[in-house]
Protein backbone atom coordinates (compact mmCIF):
# COMPACT_ATOMS: atom_id res chain seq x y z
CA UNK A 1 0.00 0.00 0.00
CA UNK A 2 1.73 3.74 -1.16
CA UNK A 3 1.19 6.43 1.14
CA UNK A 4 -1.53 7.81 -0.47
CA UNK A 5 -3.36 4.87 -0.16
CA UNK A 6 -3.16 4.54 3.26
CA UNK A 7 -4.06 8.50 3.73
CA UNK A 8 -7.91 7.04 1.68
CA UNK A 9 -8.08 5.00 3.88
CA UNK A 10 -7.32 6.58 6.91
CA UNK A 11 -10.00 9.57 5.33
CA UNK A 12 -12.60 6.69 5.77
CA UNK A 13 -12.88 6.96 9.76
CA UNK A 14 -13.12 10.72 9.70
CA UNK A 15 -16.64 12.24 11.16
CA UNK A 16 -17.43 13.45 7.52
CA UNK A 17 -17.27 10.32 5.62
CA UNK A 18 -19.23 8.64 8.50
CA UNK A 19 -22.07 11.27 7.67
CA UNK A 20 -22.24 10.20 4.11
CA UNK A 21 -22.52 7.20 4.66
CA UNK A 22 -25.23 7.65 7.03
CA UNK A 23 -26.88 9.98 4.63
CA UNK A 24 -28.09 6.79 2.75
CA UNK A 25 -27.11 7.76 -0.89
CA UNK A 26 -24.36 6.87 -3.14
CA UNK A 27 -20.81 7.60 -2.74
CA UNK A 28 -18.88 7.30 -5.76
CA UNK A 29 -14.63 8.20 -5.87
CA UNK A 30 -12.23 8.58 -7.69
CA UNK A 31 -9.73 10.77 -9.23
CA UNK A 32 -12.21 12.14 -11.80
CA UNK A 33 -15.27 11.47 -13.91
CA UNK A 34 -16.21 11.66 -17.15
CA UNK A 35 -19.34 12.80 -17.16
CA UNK A 36 -21.05 13.73 -13.75
CA UNK A 37 -24.89 14.00 -14.68
CA UNK A 38 -24.40 10.33 -15.52
CA UNK A 39 -23.61 9.30 -12.10
CA UNK A 40 -26.26 6.94 -10.57
CA UNK A 41 -28.47 8.80 -8.09
CA UNK A 42 -30.55 7.86 -4.60
CA UNK A 43 -33.29 9.06 -3.00
CA UNK A 44 -31.97 11.54 -0.36
CA UNK A 45 -34.65 11.79 2.49
CA UNK A 46 -33.12 14.91 4.21
CA UNK A 47 -32.97 17.44 0.88
CA UNK A 48 -36.85 15.94 -0.16
CA UNK A 49 -34.49 15.17 -3.83
CA UNK A 50 -31.97 12.92 -5.36
CA UNK A 51 -28.38 12.70 -4.93
CA UNK A 52 -25.01 10.93 -4.57
CA UNK A 53 -21.83 12.01 -2.68
CA UNK A 54 -18.65 12.29 -5.34
CA UNK A 55 -15.42 11.63 -3.28
CA UNK A 56 -12.22 12.93 -5.70
CA UNK A 57 -9.33 11.57 -4.22
CA UNK A 58 -7.55 15.09 -4.53
CA UNK A 59 -9.87 16.29 -2.12
CA UNK A 60 -7.83 15.21 0.81
CA UNK A 61 -10.30 16.14 4.17
CA UNK A 62 -10.41 20.06 2.69
CA UNK A 63 -13.56 19.93 0.62
CA UNK A 64 -16.80 17.66 0.20
CA UNK A 65 -18.61 17.45 -3.26
CA UNK A 66 -22.49 16.15 -4.55
CA UNK A 67 -24.08 16.01 -7.16
CA UNK A 68 -28.59 16.26 -6.78
CA UNK A 69 -31.60 16.25 -8.68
CA UNK A 70 -35.01 18.03 -8.29
CA UNK A 71 -37.72 16.70 -10.23
CA UNK A 72 -39.92 19.02 -12.29
CA UNK A 73 -42.32 20.92 -10.67
CA UNK A 74 -40.32 19.95 -7.63
CA UNK A 75 -38.40 21.57 -4.44
CA UNK A 76 -36.33 20.41 -2.16
CA UNK A 77 -36.59 20.70 1.69
CA UNK A 78 -35.41 24.20 2.99
CA UNK A 79 -32.40 24.03 4.97
CA UNK A 80 -29.31 25.48 6.58
CA UNK A 81 -25.93 24.87 7.48
CA UNK A 82 -22.66 25.96 9.10
CA UNK A 83 -20.24 25.44 6.45
CA UNK A 84 -20.05 27.08 2.99
CA UNK A 85 -21.18 25.89 -0.25
CA UNK A 86 -20.99 26.75 -4.21
CA UNK A 87 -23.32 25.02 -6.01
CA UNK A 88 -23.13 25.17 -10.33
CA UNK A 89 -26.81 24.14 -12.10
CA UNK A 90 -25.38 21.38 -14.59
CA UNK A 91 -29.45 21.02 -16.22
CA UNK A 92 -32.70 23.14 -15.78
CA UNK A 93 -33.92 25.91 -14.47
CA UNK A 94 -35.25 27.05 -11.37
CA UNK A 95 -35.22 29.65 -8.39
CA UNK A 96 -33.91 30.02 -5.06
CA UNK A 97 -35.49 31.62 -1.98
CA UNK A 98 -32.45 32.47 1.12
CA UNK A 99 -33.97 34.41 3.89
CA UNK A 100 -32.87 34.70 7.82
CA UNK A 101 -35.09 34.57 10.50
CA UNK A 102 -37.24 37.15 10.80
CA UNK A 103 -36.32 38.83 7.56
CA UNK A 104 -38.17 38.34 4.33
CA UNK A 105 -36.96 35.83 1.74
CA UNK A 106 -34.86 37.01 -1.10
CA UNK A 107 -36.02 34.78 -4.33
CA UNK A 108 -33.61 34.78 -7.21
CA UNK A 109 -34.21 32.74 -10.57
CA UNK A 110 -31.38 30.51 -12.53
CA UNK A 111 -30.61 28.15 -15.66
CA UNK A 112 -28.20 26.23 -16.68
CA UNK A 113 -24.73 26.70 -16.14
CA UNK A 114 -25.47 29.71 -13.26
CA UNK A 115 -23.45 29.54 -10.38
CA UNK A 116 -24.24 31.08 -6.82
CA UNK A 117 -23.69 30.16 -3.34
CA UNK A 118 -26.35 30.67 -0.09
CA UNK A 119 -24.74 32.77 2.54
CA UNK A 120 -23.43 30.66 5.94
CA UNK A 121 -26.27 29.33 7.64
CA UNK A 122 -28.72 30.92 6.52
CA UNK A 123 -32.22 29.23 5.26
CA UNK A 124 -32.12 28.63 1.60
CA UNK A 125 -34.45 26.82 -0.75
CA UNK A 126 -33.98 25.39 -4.25
CA UNK A 127 -37.46 24.93 -6.72
CA UNK A 128 -37.35 24.00 -9.91
CA UNK A 129 -39.35 25.85 -12.10
CA UNK A 130 -39.38 23.70 -15.21
CA UNK A 131 -41.00 20.01 -16.94
CA UNK A 132 -37.34 19.06 -16.83
CA UNK A 133 -35.29 17.35 -14.00
CA UNK A 134 -32.67 19.99 -12.60
CA UNK A 135 -29.25 18.84 -11.85
CA UNK A 136 -26.39 20.29 -9.79
CA UNK A 137 -23.02 19.98 -8.57
CA UNK A 138 -22.47 21.42 -4.99
CA UNK A 139 -18.91 22.01 -3.49
CA UNK A 140 -18.58 22.25 0.21
CA UNK A 141 -16.09 22.62 2.96
CA UNK A 142 -18.53 20.28 4.93
CA UNK A 143 -15.48 17.61 5.66
CA UNK A 144 -13.55 20.37 7.80
CA UNK A 145 -16.63 21.40 9.79
CA UNK A 146 -17.79 17.84 10.43
CA UNK A 147 -14.89 16.93 11.12
CA UNK A 148 -13.77 19.55 13.82
CA UNK A 149 -17.67 19.25 15.71
CA UNK A 150 -18.66 16.07 14.89
CA UNK A 151 -21.99 17.03 16.07
CA UNK A 152 -24.88 16.92 12.55
CA UNK A 153 -27.20 18.50 14.77
CA UNK A 154 -24.80 21.47 15.52
CA UNK A 155 -23.98 21.85 11.52
CA UNK A 156 -27.50 21.46 10.44
CA UNK A 157 -29.64 23.26 13.06
CA UNK A 158 -27.59 25.77 14.69
CA UNK A 159 -29.54 29.08 15.35
CA UNK A 160 -26.34 31.48 15.28
CA UNK A 161 -27.29 33.97 11.95
CA UNK A 162 -24.22 35.25 10.05
CA UNK A 163 -25.30 38.80 9.72
CA UNK A 164 -21.97 39.90 8.52
CA UNK A 165 -22.71 37.75 5.62
CA UNK A 166 -26.49 38.16 4.52
CA UNK A 167 -29.22 40.49 6.39
CA UNK A 168 -32.10 40.04 3.38
CA UNK A 169 -30.43 43.43 1.52
CA UNK A 170 -32.41 43.92 -1.34
CA UNK A 171 -30.14 43.12 -4.51
CA UNK A 172 -27.91 40.51 -2.83
CA UNK A 173 -28.31 38.21 -5.54
CA UNK A 174 -28.06 40.21 -8.66
CA UNK A 175 -25.21 40.07 -10.62
CA UNK A 176 -22.25 42.38 -8.81
CA UNK A 177 -20.26 44.80 -11.21
CA UNK A 178 -16.91 45.10 -9.28
CA UNK A 179 -14.34 43.62 -11.24
CA UNK A 180 -10.16 44.69 -10.62
CA UNK A 181 -7.07 43.30 -11.13
CA UNK A 182 -5.25 41.97 -8.29
CA UNK A 183 -1.55 40.46 -8.30
CA UNK A 184 -1.35 37.70 -11.37
CA UNK A 185 -5.30 37.53 -11.45
CA UNK A 186 -9.16 39.39 -11.89
CA UNK A 187 -11.19 39.62 -8.84
CA UNK A 188 -15.03 39.83 -9.87
CA UNK A 189 -17.00 40.77 -6.96
CA UNK A 190 -20.54 38.61 -7.18
CA UNK A 191 -23.27 37.18 -5.22
CA UNK A 192 -24.66 35.50 -8.50
CA UNK A 193 -23.39 34.45 -11.79
CA UNK A 194 -26.19 33.83 -14.69
CA UNK A 195 -23.99 31.88 -16.82
CA UNK A 196 -20.54 30.65 -16.49
CA UNK A 197 -20.06 29.66 -20.37
CA UNK A 198 -20.65 32.82 -21.43
CA UNK A 199 -19.41 35.14 -18.71
CA UNK A 200 -16.54 37.75 -20.18
CA UNK A 201 -13.31 36.40 -18.80
CA UNK A 202 -10.18 38.38 -18.73
CA UNK A 203 -6.89 38.17 -19.74
CA UNK A 204 -4.70 35.49 -18.31
CA UNK A 205 -1.33 34.98 -20.91
CA UNK A 206 0.70 33.62 -17.68
CA UNK A 207 -1.11 30.53 -17.35
CA UNK A 208 -0.66 29.71 -20.86
CA UNK A 209 -0.99 31.01 -24.72
CA UNK A 210 -4.47 32.70 -25.32
CA UNK A 211 -5.42 32.12 -21.57
CA UNK A 212 -8.81 33.91 -19.88
CA UNK A 213 -9.59 33.88 -16.64
CA UNK A 214 -11.58 35.37 -13.65
CA UNK A 215 -11.68 34.70 -9.97
CA UNK A 216 -15.75 35.00 -8.49
CA UNK A 217 -15.53 35.91 -5.03
CA UNK A 218 -19.31 35.09 -3.97
CA UNK A 219 -21.02 35.49 -0.90
CA UNK A 220 -18.05 36.27 1.87
CA UNK A 221 -16.85 32.61 1.05
CA UNK A 222 -13.43 31.41 1.69
CA UNK A 223 -14.65 28.84 -1.52
CA UNK A 224 -13.98 30.41 -4.30
CA UNK A 225 -14.62 29.74 -8.31
CA UNK A 226 -12.48 30.74 -11.30
CA UNK A 227 -13.64 30.18 -14.97
CA UNK A 228 -10.40 29.45 -17.41
CA UNK A 229 -11.13 30.18 -20.34
CA UNK A 230 -8.58 29.10 -23.99
CA UNK A 231 -8.94 28.64 -27.72
CA UNK A 232 -8.78 25.61 -29.51
CA UNK A 233 -5.89 23.29 -30.27
CA UNK A 234 -3.95 24.87 -27.21
CA UNK A 235 -3.09 23.62 -23.80
CA UNK A 236 -2.22 25.71 -20.70
CA UNK A 237 0.96 25.24 -18.47
CA UNK A 238 1.67 23.15 -15.75
CA UNK A 239 1.39 24.20 -12.01
CA UNK A 240 0.57 23.19 -8.54
CA UNK A 241 -1.42 23.69 -5.51
CA UNK A 242 -2.87 22.44 -2.19
CA UNK A 243 -5.73 19.80 -1.99
CA UNK A 244 -9.27 20.34 -2.74
CA UNK A 245 -10.05 21.86 -6.18
CA UNK A 246 -12.39 20.47 -8.32
CA UNK A 247 -12.75 21.57 -12.02
CA UNK A 248 -15.75 21.34 -13.88
CA UNK A 249 -15.46 21.28 -17.83
CA UNK A 250 -17.75 23.58 -19.23
CA UNK A 251 -16.98 23.30 -23.06
CA UNK A 252 -14.37 21.95 -25.43
CA UNK A 253 -12.42 18.87 -24.91
CA UNK A 254 -9.15 16.75 -24.15
CA UNK A 255 -7.57 15.29 -21.76
CA UNK A 256 -5.44 16.11 -18.56
CA UNK A 257 -2.23 15.15 -17.13
CA UNK A 258 -1.41 15.11 -13.47
CA UNK A 259 1.58 13.59 -11.28
CA UNK A 260 3.33 14.59 -7.93
CA UNK A 261 5.94 16.88 -7.96
CA UNK A 262 8.47 14.46 -6.43
CA UNK A 263 8.51 12.67 -10.06
CA UNK A 264 10.15 16.11 -11.39
CA UNK A 265 9.06 18.80 -14.01
CA UNK A 266 10.35 16.58 -16.50
CA UNK A 267 8.45 13.14 -15.38
CA UNK A 268 9.34 11.31 -18.79
CA UNK A 269 12.81 12.70 -19.11
CA UNK A 270 13.30 11.59 -15.27
CA UNK A 271 12.03 7.88 -15.87
CA UNK A 272 9.33 8.62 -14.24
CA UNK A 273 6.81 8.91 -17.03
CA UNK A 274 4.46 5.70 -15.38
CA UNK A 275 3.59 8.60 -12.64
CA UNK A 276 2.04 10.53 -14.60
CA UNK A 277 -2.07 9.83 -14.64
CA UNK A 278 -4.25 11.05 -17.69
CA UNK A 279 -7.89 11.70 -17.48
CA UNK A 280 -10.04 12.58 -20.41
CA UNK A 281 -12.41 16.07 -20.39
CA UNK A 282 -15.70 17.39 -21.63
CA UNK A 283 -18.42 19.33 -21.35
CA UNK A 284 -19.41 17.30 -17.80
CA UNK A 285 -16.22 16.34 -16.85
CA UNK A 286 -14.76 16.49 -13.47
CA UNK A 287 -11.18 15.88 -11.51
CA UNK A 288 -9.43 16.95 -8.81
CA UNK A 289 -5.52 17.34 -8.17
CA UNK A 290 -4.17 16.08 -5.18
CA UNK A 291 -1.94 18.49 -2.86
CA UNK A 292 1.21 19.08 -4.84
CA UNK A 293 0.35 17.25 -7.71
CA UNK A 294 1.37 19.02 -11.27
CA UNK A 295 -2.15 19.22 -13.46
CA UNK A 296 -1.98 20.30 -17.08
CA UNK A 297 -5.37 20.79 -19.24
CA UNK A 298 -5.07 20.06 -23.19
CA UNK A 299 -7.42 21.32 -25.52
CA UNK A 300 -7.43 18.70 -28.80
CA UNK A 301 -10.59 20.15 -30.27
CA UNK A 302 -10.67 23.51 -32.79
CA UNK A 303 -13.16 25.12 -30.86
CA UNK A 304 -12.42 27.21 -27.64
CA UNK A 305 -12.59 25.32 -23.92
CA UNK A 306 -13.40 26.74 -20.48
CA UNK A 307 -13.25 24.84 -17.26
CA UNK A 308 -14.70 26.18 -14.19
CA UNK A 309 -12.57 25.64 -10.82
CA UNK A 310 -14.52 25.50 -7.32
CA UNK A 311 -11.98 25.64 -4.53
CA UNK A 312 -10.28 27.16 -1.35
CA UNK A 313 -8.51 30.77 -0.69
CA UNK A 314 -9.51 33.54 -3.23
CA UNK A 315 -8.04 37.15 -2.72
CA UNK A 316 -10.17 38.85 -0.15
CA UNK A 317 -10.49 35.70 2.28
CA UNK A 318 -7.17 33.49 1.63
CA UNK A 319 -6.47 30.53 4.07
CA UNK A 320 -3.08 29.90 5.35
CA UNK A 321 -2.94 26.18 4.48
CA UNK A 322 -3.63 26.69 0.31
CA UNK A 323 -0.88 29.80 0.29
CA UNK A 324 1.65 27.71 1.61
CA UNK A 325 1.43 25.03 -0.62
CA UNK A 326 1.58 27.53 -3.57
CA UNK A 327 4.73 29.02 -1.59
CA UNK A 328 3.30 32.61 -1.98
CA UNK A 329 -0.11 34.67 -3.46
CA UNK A 330 0.51 34.18 -7.30
CA UNK A 331 2.60 30.96 -6.82
CA UNK A 332 0.18 29.23 -9.85
CA UNK A 333 1.43 31.98 -12.04
CA UNK A 334 4.60 32.10 -11.22
CA UNK A 335 7.38 29.92 -12.96
CA UNK A 336 9.21 27.25 -10.48
CA UNK A 337 12.63 29.32 -11.31
CA UNK A 338 10.85 32.47 -9.55
CA UNK A 339 9.59 30.32 -6.88
CA UNK A 340 6.45 29.67 -7.84
CA UNK A 341 4.63 26.45 -8.47
CA UNK A 342 4.37 27.18 -12.64
CA UNK A 343 6.05 25.07 -15.54
CA UNK A 344 6.77 27.62 -18.11
CA UNK A 345 6.36 25.76 -21.75
CA UNK A 346 10.64 26.29 -21.87
CA UNK A 347 11.27 24.22 -19.19
CA UNK A 348 8.43 21.56 -19.18
CA UNK A 349 9.06 17.92 -20.76
CA UNK A 350 9.24 18.30 -24.35
CA UNK A 351 7.27 15.14 -24.71
CA UNK A 352 4.25 16.49 -23.52
CA UNK A 353 4.28 18.49 -26.74
CA UNK A 354 4.83 15.78 -28.69
CA UNK A 355 2.42 14.11 -27.81
CA UNK A 356 -0.49 16.62 -28.04
CA UNK A 357 0.67 17.39 -31.23
CA UNK A 358 0.50 13.76 -32.41
CA UNK A 359 -3.06 13.97 -30.99
CA UNK A 360 -3.96 16.85 -32.97
CA UNK A 361 -2.76 15.50 -35.74
CA UNK A 362 -5.08 11.71 -35.01
CA UNK A 363 -7.71 14.20 -35.31
CA UNK A 364 -7.35 16.27 -37.65
CA UNK A 365 -6.92 19.75 -35.59
CA UNK A 366 -3.85 22.03 -36.94
CA UNK A 367 -1.78 23.05 -33.38
CA UNK A 368 -2.09 26.45 -32.28
CA UNK A 369 0.63 26.79 -30.11
CA UNK A 370 3.23 29.57 -30.39
CA UNK A 371 6.94 27.74 -30.99
CA UNK A 372 9.54 26.87 -28.22
CA UNK A 373 12.99 26.59 -27.58
CA UNK A 374 13.40 24.25 -24.43
CA UNK A 375 15.78 25.16 -21.97
CA UNK A 376 18.87 23.04 -21.48
CA UNK A 377 19.03 23.35 -17.64
CA UNK A 378 15.86 21.70 -16.16
CA UNK A 379 14.79 23.86 -13.15
CA UNK A 380 14.49 21.95 -9.61
CA UNK A 381 10.70 21.43 -7.52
Amino acid sequence: MTDFDALLKSLQRTAYHQWMKSEGIPVVAGHGLEDVREIKLAPWRRTGGLGAFIHLHGMEGLTGLYVARIPPAGALKPERHVYEELICILQGQGATEVWQEGTKKSFFEWGRMSLFSPPLNSWHRLINGGREPVTFLALTNAPLILDAYRNPEFVFNNPFTFWDRFAGEDGYFDVGTKRYPVGNTHVWETNFVPDVVGAQMDEHEKKGAGVRLTQFQMAGNSLIAHVSHWPGARYQKAHYHGPGAVLLGLEGEGYVLMWPKESGVRPYQSGNGGDVLELKWKEGSIYCPPGGWFHQHFNTSAKPARHVALRYSGRIHPTGLQLAAKRHEDGTTTSIRKGGTMIEYEDEDPEIRRTFESRLRAAGVASQMPPVEYATDGPAV
